[in-house]
């Protein structure tokens, strides 16, 4: 693929969860992948330390995943903590209360009522898929009990095949074998994370490239192109 002749503005940098995806993009848009290196100190801060120029170019950065949320409340914390310590113990304990003569205290069991979990409702499933190919899409696939729940009851319903779609395919803990077992027919999911293990423990499992796509939008955004034109054109070959 041929970005331009302003091909030398661009450089991809990767994050650790996408090097090879990164790699993948970089190699079909004919650009060098810039040198990156993400690591964490003793203290778990992450340093990110980039080892090409990076002056007047437009930089695209690959990642897929992190497991660092957004602490919006950090600084509020960290004042509170500072805060704490200066007007520790100076608070004055209630006074005790005034009662008239004539009152009396009243002893009498509270209870709090305890609210029972609730329960998942049943799958239903809405028109005939008696003989269909039925096929469930989600943005990412960890936890698979819920796809496996779900399968059963489309095999129970008449379904001919039983296919998942997802982009992002963590497939974690005994997600593969739980794959293996069920009804599912097949698993699709893009290159976007690193899977290679799972498919070995499940054949179900197949990968779709999508280094293509990425590699063409960064293109088209480059070269001022329309997006939409990506989308809109789309065989079922691609």
């Amino acid at each position: 693929m041929d970005v331009g002749p302003a091909s030398t503005d661009i450089m991809i940098l990767s994050g650790n969860s996408a090097t090879e995806l990164a790699g993948l993009v970089a190699s079909r848009l004919g650009v060098k992948l810039g040198a990156c290196s993400v690591y964490h100190k003793t203290n778990r801060e992450t340093m990110v330390e980039i080892g090409d120029s990076v002056r007047g170019k437009d930089i695209y950065i690959i990642q897929t995943g992190t497991n660092l949320p957004c602490k919006h409340s950090s600084p509020a914390v960290d004042l509170v903590t500072k805060t704490m310590p200066s007007v520790d113990g100076r608070a004055s304990p209630p006074p005790p209360p005034v009662l008239p003569p004539s009152s009396r205290t009243m002893e009498m069991d509270v209870g709090v009522p305890q609210h029972p979990a609730k329960e998942k409702p049943p799958i239903s499933v809405v028109g005939d898929v008696g003989g269909r190919v039925a096929i469930m899409v989600d943005d990412m696939v960890d936890d698979v009990h819920s796809f496996v729940a779900a399968a059963e009851v489309l095999k129970d319903r008449g379904a001919y095949k039983i296919y998942v779609l997802a982009t992002h395919g963590l497939l974690s803990s005994d997600a593969p074998l739980l794959i293996e077992e069920s009804p599912i027919d097949e698993v699709v999911v893009t290159n976007t994370i690193p899977h290679d293990v799972q498919k070995l423990q499940c054949p179900k499992i197949k990968t779709v490239d999508i280094s293509i796509l990425l590699s063409e939008a960064i293109r088209r955004m480059h070269n001022k192109e329309s997006m939409s034109y990506l989308f809109r054109n789309v065989t079922l070959e691609d």
